[in-house]
């Protein structure tokens, strides 16, 4: 097992010696975010074979995970270390924040062993700091209009350097601001957490921070501190929306006194908040920096990666996704020929108009052992399942049209339109709606084929 260090304020030196010429934008790399968000997230450190791992517990929970290891030419040779590391907490290997770089070495050395996917919520908004500063063009004309009513109905405004002396008045902003957003308590919470750590140790954190007041009120603050030696990330921004045009006001004046050197500037994720999602497109982002999730293996996934990519063809974005957002061993069903998974599906659980539905999904047979009877073998198995746990119904999209007659041996009928939810919007159908048709099987025969059906995946099963 590695031997990993709290992050403290000691270490800021030794970390920052690998995050600060890395060129990495990533805001988690900042080293005032590991330590100030150290409650939430436990983040811890270590130096392995001259690169510098960070490890941590995903979204405050029970799962480990480690961030894109930093340093100078290939990581992936520490990947074994780290999965070692992950076993011995009795967890499997999942790495999170990969650059497209840092994806592709672990893809090349590691082949066909990990599934990657990023999570557009998660990924920074990165700008030219120059663009931020000055707001030239035809495409920044609505946030110099903006700019501009606001300095003309508070003609008293100022911007003044965000010292320790304001910082009462800020907390007091936020927790005025953090009312008006009840939506989101839980991250806020830890985010009022976060920035009072980091006010007890502005001075050590090499924090730098902006404020606008007008009068003597203050309407909006904002902070950050650098992630590598030319990008500057704004952790905080707060401000008063009775006051429209301070959010722009201070974008643009705190770009305008970071000191030169920082040529560009992270926004930030927009956590999947369409109006903050909006927003931050506004500014034309020069970069949107994927973070990539890794996540190691099992054999069972292994195989069904790979009978799926021989029987269907998807890209392996899309069979990543679904491996790392749905799959269950438990709901697969496998035929073994050979020593290796020869057919498979899997049993899908939803909700519908019919009810405890489960969806018959990704039935497929390698091509070298079809017209074995496999599928028929799994089909049976899969309906004797579905009938003994109760479910109401079950669905299916068959892929080809002569499909409908071997489907029909094990009662599915219909050609019913068909859409699925999911809180992700993961696409459960073929990419084409209109050939989202599902054949259904009721407990009941003898009710009613519906018109359409509308599936919503359900957790917990």
């Amino acid at each position: 097992m590695i031997e990993f260090n709290p992050v403290r304020l000691e270490d800021k030196q030794t970390i920052e010696r690998y995050t600060m010429p890395s060129g990495i934008y990533n805001c988690d790399l900042a080293f005032a975010n590991m330590y100030c968000w150290q409650a939430m997230y436990h983040s811890a450190w270590a130096e392995i074979d001259g690169f510098l791992v960070i490890r941590f517990h995903i979204g405050g929970g029970e799962k480990i995970g480690y961030m894109q290891p930093v340093g100078k030419g290939d990581f992936a040779g520490i990947i074994p270390a780290l999965r070692e590391d992950a076993h011995a907490h009795g967890q499997r290997l999942r790495i999170i924040g990969l650059t497209d770089e840092g994806r592709e070495m672990i893809r090349n050395m590691h082949v066909g062993e990990f599934a990657f996917e990023s999570d557009r919520a998660l990924e920074d908004y990165v700008y030219n700091a120059d663009d931020l500063r000055n707001l030239t063009g035809r495409r920044y004309q609505p946030k110099r209009n903006h700019i501009n009513r606001f300095m003309a109905e508070y003609p008293d405004f100022r911007y003044e350097e965000l010292t320790r002396d304001r910082f009462g008045e800020c907390m007091q902003l936020e927790r005025e601001w953090r009312r008006a957003h009840e939506g989101h308590t839980s991250e806020l919470c830890a985010e009022q957490r976060a920035m009072m750590r980091a006010f007890d140790h502005f001075e050590e954190l090499e924090m730098l921070g902006g404020c606008i007041y007008v009068g003597d009120k203050l309407v909006a603050f904002t902070y950050g501190s650098a992630v590598n030696d030319h990008t500057f990330d704004t952790h905080v921004e707060k401000a008063d929306t009775d006051y429209d045009g301070a959010f722009t006001v201070i974008n643009k004046l705190f770009a305008q006194h970071l000191p030169e050197r920082f040529t560009m500037i992270n926004r930030e994720e927009d956590l999947g908040i369409e109006g903050l999602r909006q927003s931050k497109l506004s500014y034309h982002p020069a970069v949107i920096q994927h973070k990539f999730a890794a996540i190691h293996l099992h054999p069972d996934e292994i195989a069904c990666k790979e009978l799926w990519t021989a029987a269907f063809g998807d890209d392996e974005q899309f069979i990543d996704s679904f491996l790392m957002r749905y799959y269950s061993r438990r709901r697969m069903l496998t035929a073994e020929c050979d020593g290796r998974t020869a057919a498979m599906l899997h049993l899908v659980p939803f909700d519908s108009e019919l009810g405890r539905t489960t969806y018959v999904y990704g039935v497929a047979t390698a091509p070298e052992f079809r017209r074995r009877g496999l599928a028929d073998k799994l089909m049976r198995e899969a309906m004797r399942l579905i009938a003994e746990r109760g479910d109401d119904a079950a669905l299916l999209i068959p892929s080809d049209e002569w499909l409908h007659g071997f489907y029909r041996k094990y009662g599915f009928e219909g050609n019913i339109p068909t859409t699925f939810a999911s809180e992700d919007g993961f696409d459960f159908g073929t990419g084409d709606a209109a050939k989202d048709l599902a054949m259904v099987w009721r407990r009941n025969p003898s009710e009613p084929q519906p018109e359409t059906l509308h599936c919503t995946y359900r957790n917990g099963r």
